[in-house]
C-alpha cells in the first residue's frame, strides 16, 4: 500500500466537473485523512434549522448564520461541532472540550457543557452529518480531478456568507485556480 500524505486541515474544493450533486460547488474541510480513509464537513451548506432547535446550549456560541449546516451525506442524524479558538495554533493548552485538528481549528465535544468553551471560542459551526471516504477513495477522486486541494483559513469555518465561499476560496488562490472562481453556474447558458 502506498503511503498517504495527510491532508487533514486542508480544503477540498469541488471542481466544476464533479458530477455528484451532494458536492456541487462544495467546500469541504478535512478533519481527518490517513490510510484508513478521510472525514470532513461541507462548509457551505446551511440548512433552515436553527442551532437552538437542536442544541439549545450551543446556540449562543454559533456564528452567523446561526443555523445547522449539512456537513455531508453521511449520518445526517449526528452532529459535529467545529470551532476556531483564537491563538489556538500557538501551542497553548487546548481548552477542555476542544481537540485541535489543524492550527486554530478543532472539534468540539458537544456532550461537554458549553460554558467550558464559551470564553475561548472565536467561532463555532454545528454540522449535521459529514462527508466520508474509505481507504484510497479520496485519492482516486483527486487523481480523477474531482477536487482542488487548497490551504484552509480559520475564517472559512465561520464565513458569514457560505453561499459565496466556493468562489471566495478559489479567488484567493495565487494561481490559475483564481480564474475558476468565475466559472458560470450553468455553462450551457454561455
Amino acid at each position: 500500500m502506498t503511503e498517504v500524505s495527510s491532508l487533514t486541515g486542508r480544503l477540498l474544493v469541488a471542481t466544476p466537473a464533479l458530477a455528484d450533486p451532494n458536492f456541487d460547488r462544495a467546500v469541504v474541510l478535512l478533519l481527518d485523512h490517513d490510510e484508513e480513509g478521510s472525514l470532513g464537513v461541507v462548509l457551505n451548506r446551511p440548512t433552515p434549522v436553527d442551532v437552538g432547535d437542536i442544541l439549545e446550549g450551543w446556540a449562543d456560541l454559533a456564528g452567523e448564520p446561526g443555523v445547522v449546516f449539512q456537513g455531508g451525506p453521511v449520518s445526517l442524524d449526528s452532529a459535529l461541532g467545529v470551532a476556531v479558538i483564537p491563538g489556538g495554533s500557538l501551542g497553548e493548552r487546548a481548552p477542555l472540550g476542544w481537540r485541535r485538528v489543524h492550527g486554530a481549528i478543532g472539534l468540539v465535544d458537544l456532550e461537554a457543557p458549553p460554558e467550558l468553551l464559551a470564553s475561548a471560542v472565536g467561532s463555532l459551526r454545528i454540522f449535521a452529518g459529514y462527508a466520508g471516504w474509505g481507504p484510497g477513495q479520496l485519492e482516486d477522486e483527486l487523481v480523477e480531478g474531482a477536487w482542488y486541494v487548497v490551504e484552509s483559513e480559520p475564517g472559512d469555518v465561520s464565513s458569514p456568507s457560505p453561499e459565496r465561499l466556493w468562489r471566495e476560496v478559489l479567488r484567493r488562490q495565487r494561481n490559475e485556480l483564481a480564474m475558476v472562481a468565475t466559472y458560470p453556474d450553468d455553462p450551457s447558458l454561455n
